[in-house]
């Protein structure tokens, strides 16, 4: 029931009410500066940029109005994970390489179907509701996906994956994601209880913020991975052409 939810980033602002809507929780503002700072430090040559980038865009994410956004905005939820998923994670990932090249021995099955299963979980309405009842809800869905997700980025990006596996890895993710944007895109009815009631002060229906945020997992979500999976292409043939026939 929605009277059950108590969302960490605070209760849906209006249109009046987004620019006070700051998140200045200061145990989480201690806890992104260590993140910074540790992923700043992992990085063998220190580049100030990629530090500064991380810094601003975790701001963005937990700390700015997009946090509040979140709770009026099923389609804002669905850009704030890919913000954190398919930005914020690999580049964690590429400042501490050094640190994360173990996951280039897991199974590239098993981080895939972890991935798979921590995306769905969080983006169908029980675990989605789950996640708004509370502070440490919340957190536990922020971690997982994360954690999934630099995984998953570490196994596509690490030099010692096959381009093969790293393709395999960025196509899987992109047709999961499909199927789901699917769900969201063609169901007939809205799914998310918790936004019934707050989509409206924005200009629309909570149906057509739901299929709002298919259309962006279709595209802005499968933008990275088009990428990535582009990049293997192109090295794996550079690669065969080093080598001759």
């Amino acid at each position: 029931m929605t009277s059950t939810l108590d969302p960490y980033c605070g209760p849906a602002p209006t249109s009046e009410t987004l620019l006070a809507s700051w998140n200045f929780d200061v145990v989480l503002i201690v806890a992104l500066v260590v993140v910074t700072a540790a992923a700043h430090f992992a990085d063998p040559r220190r580049r100030n940029w990629r530090t500064a980038v991380l810094a601003t865009l975790l701001f963005m994410a937990f700390v700015s109005p997009l946090c509040a956004m979140t709770t009026a905005l099923f389609s804002v939820r669905l850009s704030h994970h890919i913000l954190i998923g398919s930005v914020i994670a690999p580049l964690i990932f590429i400042m501490a390489r050094p640190q994360l090249g173990w996951i280039a021995r897991l199974p590239a099955e098993a981080v895939f179907l972890t991935h798979t299963a921590l995306y769905w979980a969080w983006h169908l309405p029980a675990g989605y509701g789950f996640a708004l009842s509370g502070t440490a809800p919340y957190w536990l869905m922020q971690s997982g996906l994360i954690a999934a997700s630099i995984a998953l980025w570490g196994q596509m990006l690490s030099r010692h994956v096959s381009p093969v596996t790293a393709i395999s890895l960025a196509l899987g993710t992109m047709v999961q994601m499909g199927f789901l944007g699917a769900i969201l895109t063609f169901a007939p009815d809205a799914l998310f209880e918790a936004h019934l009631g707050t989509t409206r002060a924005f200009g629309m229906g909570p149906l057509q913020d739901q299929q709002l945020a298919g259309v962006l997992m279709w595209t802005v979500g499968f933008a990275p991975y088009i990428i990535v999976a582009l990049w293997s292409i192109r090295t794996r043939l550079l690669s065969r052409h080093a080598t001759g026939p």
